[in-house]
């Protein structure tokens, strides 16, 4: 394998990729953030709490709802498979269409 720099066949040479300029400039990227995380929070609304628990609970409700209508659903397709296979036996052999030859008369 051709080291970095050297031309493979047919190829031009392989360039080290430049450092990135978000690397060189790391420690100004942690200060601003330490100064975000040091500035007072901003206050919250009075009644986002309220509104989020309504809404968990409206998401709660509709989806223990979704769960059991699919459940209801699977059990009726169970029970309509069910009689289905008791009504039809797919497994029984399906009686002759040609009666066999008479013999001996």
């Amino acid at each position: 394998m051709p080291a970095l720099g050297e031309a493979r066949a047919g190829r031009p040479a392989a360039v080290a990729p430049p450092v990135p300029e978000a690397v060189v400039r790391r420690g100004e990227r942690e200060d601003a953030v330490r100064a975000v995380l040091g500035r007072a929070v901003a206050p919250v609304p009075p009644g986002l709490y309220a509104d989020a628990v309504r809404r968990g609970d409206r998401l709660l409700r509709r989806r223990r709802l979704a769960h059991r209508v699919l459940w209801l659903l699977a059990c009726a397709a169970v029970l309509a498979f069910a009689v289905w296979a008791a009504e039809a036996r797919p497994w029984a052999e399906p009686p002759s269409r040609t009666t066999p030859p008479v013999t001996g008369r």
